[in-house]
């Protein structure tokens, strides 16, 4: 139904419901949603949360994920995405956008645009995605701060932090850095870059208790792991975040090619999806619906009928 009619929305904040799904066990699946209609999507394929990748973000508007847009960007791509689907979305944080005021504006401001989560590194800018090379870190003792901001800002939002340290200081500096977040109010933490399943384990052996995302992007240094081999070596959260935007980017790709080379779509009409199928996703007639039976012309008693 729309998100216009209020007996359809939640009765819980995001973050609680964030929460929640955490903690009822198993793993929970975070699909990579770049726009609303990727949220619809994923929500009509059984999904019960979403992720919004700051490096899929970046890529819709034509940009790298260099850490060059703003909190207000952000903040309409999780509005979006939260009013189309209605599932708690973990949010990509960056560094935070700025040191620990800008921390706790960005906190607020994701939580007043409606994210259940979200996650900050402990990057310097100009930050890369975690799978890249030459990654500057952070004081670890700056980044606790900058969690600890976060935590006294937030009213209901899922807090996790998420460490790049492996590649430069290893697993060892990495898991340091993990309880010191923890210590200053992570709720979970986000171990980016590993590449073995002995690391995946080895984290989570020594973090016990601490609920641990895993990402599972493609063309990175993670191998393919499954959400049940994540769960298997102790991961409470999986994220795909890239994977709707590369889908997405490889078709569009395609179907300019046929328009060039054919000079007309009529090539790829059967790998489109159609009228109906697009009115379905978006709930056209469910609007149409709402809006005729509240839309009614009342004529004034004593008016000629003409």
């Amino acid at each position: 139904m729309p998100y216009l009619v209020s007996s359809d929305l939640p009765d819980r904040p995001a973050g609680t419901r964030f929460r929640a799904l955490v903690e009822r066990g198993g793993i929970l699946q975070l699909p990579g949603a770049h726009n609303g209609m990727a949220a619809l999507q994923a929500k009509a394929a059984g999904f019960e949360g979403l992720y919004l990748s700051g490096a899929a973000m970046t890529a819709s508007m034509g940009l790298p994920d260099l850490g060059i847009i703003t909190v207000d960007e952000v903040a309409f791509f999780i509005r979006q995405i939260v009013r189309a689907s209605g599932l708690p979305l973990l949010a990509d944080g960056d560094t935070g956008y700025g040191e620990a005021l800008n921390v706790m504006h960005m906190v607020r401001v994701f939580e007043d645009a409606g994210a259940g989560a979200v996650h900050i590194e402990d990057q310097l800018l100009p930050k890369k995605c975690g799978h890249l090379n030459d990654k500057k870190l952070a004081d670890a003792h700056d980044m606790a701060a900058k969690v600890a901001a976060a935590a006294k800002a937030r009213r209901h939002l899922y807090l996790i932090a998420r460490t790049d340290a492996v590649a430069s200081e290893g697993l060892d500096g990495a898991v340091a850095r993990a309880r010191l977040y923890v210590e200053a109010g992570a709720d979970a933490i986000f171990p980016e870059a590993l590449h073995t399943a002995e690391m995946f384990r080895a984290f989570a052996e020594r973090l016990p208790g601490v609920p641990l995302l895993a990402n599972m992007t493609e063309f990175g240094k993670t191998p393919f792991f499954t959400a049940a081999e994540f769960r298997d070596m102790g991961y409470r959260m999986v994220i795909w975040p890239v994977s709707s935007l590369r889908v997405a980017n490889k078709a569009q790709q395609e179907l300019y090619a046929a328009i060039a080379r054919d000079g007309g779509t009529h090539g790829l009409v059967d790998r489109m999806q159609t009228r109906a199928e697009l009115y379905a996703a978006i709930g056209l007639h469910d609007y149409e619906a709402l809006d005729s039976s509240i839309i009614r012309t009342i004529i004034p008693e004593g008016m000629p009928q003409r």
